[in-house]
C-alpha cells in the first residue's frame, strides 16, 4: 500500500477499480456480440438467397423414360403376351388333325388275319378321317383371337404410358424432395447461425434464455423434417430403379429443380384426347371380342363333318376301299344355348366395363386437369407474389434485430413463415408435375404442358 493511503481508501479504490474492469470486459464483450450478430445477419441473407446447387451431374428425364420402355418387366410381358395372341388366328383358321384308325375283320376267331383272303369279311386295314368344321366356324374364332390381339396390343400401349407417367410422377417427386432437402439445409445453417448469434447475445444478457430454446427447437424441427424428406428421397430412388429394372441400391443423380411453364389446355380438349386412350380402345375391342364369341356360339348350332377314307388288305382276294362322310348331329340344343347365354352375358358384361372405363377415365381427367390447373396457379401466386413479400418481411424483421427494435422472436416467426411457405411452393411445383404425368398417362399424349 502507499504512503499516506488510508484503510478505507484502500477498499474505496479497489472497488471502483473492479468495477471498471468488469464495464470494460461487458463492454468489449457487446462489441463482441455486436460484430457477431451483423456477420450473422451477412451469412443469414447470403443463405436465404443462395441458388440450389447446381454443380452435380442432373439427371436425365428422358433417358429415364427410355430405360424404362425398353427394360420394365411389366413392359416385356406385355409383349411376350402380344406376340403370342398373335399366333392365335392363324391356329383358329387350321383344320382339326386328322385322325388315322387301324384294325381287322376277322372269321372263324378274333385273332388278326382269320378268314383272310377265304372269308370276304375278313380284312386288314387302315383309315384316316378328316373332321371338317362347318364352314365360317374357324373364321368366326380367328376372329374372336384377332380381337384378343387388339386388346392385348391397346394394353401394351396402355401399359407405356402408364410406365412412362411412373416415371414422370417419381421423377417429380424425386425432384421435390431433393429440393426440399437442399431448402433445408441451407435453413439449418440459417438457425445454426441465428442459434450462435442468440447464445451470445444470452451471455451478455441481452435476450432471454427462452430465444435460445426456441432456436433449438427450430432447429430440432428442421432436422425431423430432413429425415422425412430423406425417407422420400430413397423411396422414389428405388421406385425409379425399379421401374428401369436397376438394382435398389443404383445410385441416382440429382434430378435438376422443376420448372414452372404455362398451363395453356382446356378441359375439352383434355376430354376430347381422353375418348381415344388406350384403356378405352382395349376395352372396345374385348366388347367386338364378345360379340364374335356370341357369333360362334349361334354357328356352333350347325353340324360339323367328317371324310374318311381307308384301304384293306384282303389276302389273295381284290383289296378293299371305302370312302364315308359322316355328319355330327347337334341334338344337344340345350347345351348350346346355355353357351350362347354366357357368351351373351359376358357381352353385356363387357359393354358395362366399357362404361365404367369411360366414366372412370372422365372423372380421372376432370380431377387431374384441375389439379394441374389449381396446383400451376398456387405455384405461381407462391413464387411471383407471396415468396418475394415474405424474403422483403424476412429481411426487415433481420435489419430490425440488428438494431434492436424487433426481439427474436419476430425473427424466428418470419423464418418459419418463410420456410413454411417456400416448402408449399415446392410442394405446388411437385404436384403440378404429377398431375400432368397422369394427365398423359389417360390422354396418350407424351408432352402436356
Amino acid at each position: 500500500m502507499p504512503a499516506g493511503v488510508s484503510t478505507d481508501e484502500e477498499g474505496f479504490m479497489r472497488f471502483y477499480l473492479g468495477r471498471f474492469v468488469i464495464v470494460v470486459v461487458l463492454f468489449g464483450l457487446s462489441a463482441a456480440v455486436v460484430r457477431a450478430q451483423s456477420a450473422a445477419t451477412t451469412a443469414v441473407r447470403s443463405a436465404i438467397s443462395a441458388p440450389f446447387a447446381a454443380d452435380e451431374p442432373a439427371l436425365d428425364l428422358d433417358a429415364l423414360i427410355r430405360a424404362a420402355l425398353e427394360h420394365n418387366p411389366a413392359i416385356q410381358a406385355a409383349m411376350h403376351r402380344l406376340e403370342a395372341a398373335k399366333l392365335r388366328p392363324d391356329q383358329e383358321r387350321k383344320l382339326p388333325d386328322p385322325m388315322l384308325s387301324a384294325g381287322w375283320n376277322s372269321s372263324g376267331n378274333p385273332l388278326p388275319g382269320a378268314g383272310l383272303g377265304s372269308e370276304p369279311t375278313a380284312n386288314i386295314g387302315l383309315m384316316v378321317t378328316q373332321p371338317l368344321p362347318y364352314p365360317g366356324k374357324r373364321d368366326l374364332r380367328a376372329a374372336v383371337a384377332g380381337h384378343e390381339v387388339d386388346a392385348e396390343a391397346h394394353q401394351l400401349d396402355a401399359l407405356r404410358l402408364d410406365v412412362r407417367s411412373r416415371v414422370k410422377q417419381a421423377y417429380a417427386r424425386l425432384a421435390f424432395a431433393t429440393s426440399t432437402a437442399e431448402l433445408l439445409e441451407r435453413n439449418r445453417q440459417v438457425i445454426e447461425t441465428l442459434l450462435s448469434t442468440t447464445e451470445a447475445r444470452y451471455s451478455v444478457g441481452k435476450t432471454a434464455q427462452a430465444d435460445v430454446f426456441k432456436a433449438q427447437a427450430e432447429l430440432t424441427a428442421i432436422e425431423l423434417r430432413l429425415e422425412r424428406v430423406q425417407h422420400t428421397r430413397i423411396a422414389r430412388e428405388a421406385e425409379l430403379n425399379a421401374l428401369t429394372d436397376q438394382p435398389a441400391s443404383s445410385a441416382i443423380a440429382r434430378p435438376p429443380p422443376l420448372a414452372l411453364p404455362e398451363f395453356t389446355l382446356s378441359l375439352d380438349t383434355v376430354l376430347a384426347a381422353g375418348a381415344h386412350t388406350p384403356m378405352l380402345r382395349r376395352d372396345e375391342a374385348m366388347v367386338s371380342r364378345a360379340a364374335a364369341a356370341i357369333d360362334v356360339a349361334r354357328r356352333d348350332f350347325k353340324p360339323d363333318f367328317a371324310v374318311s377314307g381307308g384301304y384293306y388288305y384282303m389276302g389273295s382276294m381284290p383289296a378293299m376301299y371305302m370312302v364315308r362322310f359322316d355328319v355330327e348331329l347337334p341334338v344337344q340344343r340345350a347345351r348350346r344355348q346355355l353357351a350362347l347365354e354366357e357368351r351373351e352375358s359376358t357381352l353385356g358384361e363387357s359393354r358395362a366395363g366399357l362404361e365404367a372405363t369411360r366414366r372412370a377415365v372422365e372423372s380421372s381427367l376432370q380431377d387431374d386437369y384441375h389439379m394441374a390447373m389449381s396446383e400451376a396457379r398456387l405455384a405461381r401466386i407462391y413464387r411471383d407474389t407471396m415468396l418475394p413479400q415474405l424474403r422483403l418481411a424476412f429481411e426487415s424483421s433481420l435489419a430490425s434485430y440488428e438494431t434492436g427494435a424487433v426481439d427474436f422472436l419476430s425473427v424466428l416467426t418470419s423464418f418459419t413463415g418463410l420456410l413454411d411457405q417456400e416448402m408449399s411452393y415446392l410442394e405446388s411445383l411437385s404436384e403440378y408435375h404429377v398431375a400432368i404425368a397422369r394427365l398423359e398417362a389417360v390422354t396418350g399424349a407424351t408432352e402436356t404442358p
